[in-house]
């Protein structure tokens, strides 16, 4: 469960949590020859590092996801503690899986916690993910929104011919309603300082119900300051801490 090449069709796709990867992932090593390689989610910079000069030059391709959306879903997952991953159990957990959990705002989650309670603590920082490591590079991104069409087209630009319908794998049990119905108007004017200068970047627009949604100057420049912080640690002490937590 990994980046997935193939050397056969000359491919490399870079998952991304929460955005479909799981089926296409699934479907890319049962029907087109992919091969896992590395971990889950491990960054295309990191598969870089070990590729030969010959698979650096493949067709490269990830997911992306409205973050609106991403959040609610993380929410029930949470809620539902989706494949036993989001609760102990009474375990024990290692301090350093605990103080990162904690850092993502999954830990300590009660699965009483209302959707607005969880989105107000968890999210208050200008909002970015590691797809602003590299996606821009990419040859293509394929939008959760559109998963089946946008693989599909994958598949044609690959010269690889449709074998099966996309799966539905990986789905998060709860979330019965558009993502946008779980916003309240103060979790909606939160949403549009921490997801406004990512989705404007990935082309995504808010609900036009939720009125406006300009960047301020001081979001703006936060969302730059906290980017290079972040692309130090998802470059450098991100790979470390994986190796860490797999031990």
């Amino acid at each position: 469960m990994s980046l997935v090449v193939s050397d056969k069709h000359r491919y490399v796709f870079v998952e991304l949590p929460r955005t479909g990867s799981s089926a296409i992932r699934r479907t890319l090593t049962q029907r087109y020859d992919g091969r896992p390689v590395l971990y889950k989610h491990a960054t295309y910079e990191e598969f870089l590092k070990t590729a030969s000069e010959e698979q650096k030059k493949y067709f490269v391709f990830s997911c992306i996801r409205n973050p609106l959306d991403d959040a609610v879903s993380l929410y029930f997952k949470l809620k539902t503690n989706h494949k036993n991953k989001f609760q102990s159990g009474g375990r024990r957990q290692p301090v350093l899986r605990t103080m990162i959990r904690r850092l993502q705002g999954k830990a300590g989650f009660h699965p009483q916690t209302s959707f607005p309670e969880f989105f107000l603590k968890s999210y208050k920082l200008p909002y970015d993910q590691w797809s602003s490591l590299s996606h821009h590079r990419f040859d293509y991104v394929i939008g959760f929104e559109n998963l089946a069409s946008d693989f599909a087209e994958v598949l044609k630009r690959l010269g690889l011919k449709p074998v099966s319908t996309l799966p539905v794998w990986n789905r998060t049990s709860g979330k019965t309603r558009d993502f946008a119905s779980y916003y309240t108007p103060r979790t909606i004017e939160r949403a549009k300082c921490v997801f406004g200068p990512y989705m404007k970047q990935w082309g995504y627009e808010f609900p036009p119900e939720w009125g406006d949604a300009e960047v301020g100057g001081w979001t703006g420049l936060q969302f730059k300051m906290l980017r290079m912080l972040r692309l130090f640690y998802w470059k450098q002490l991100r790979p470390v801490l994986h190796q860490v937590l797999r031990q």
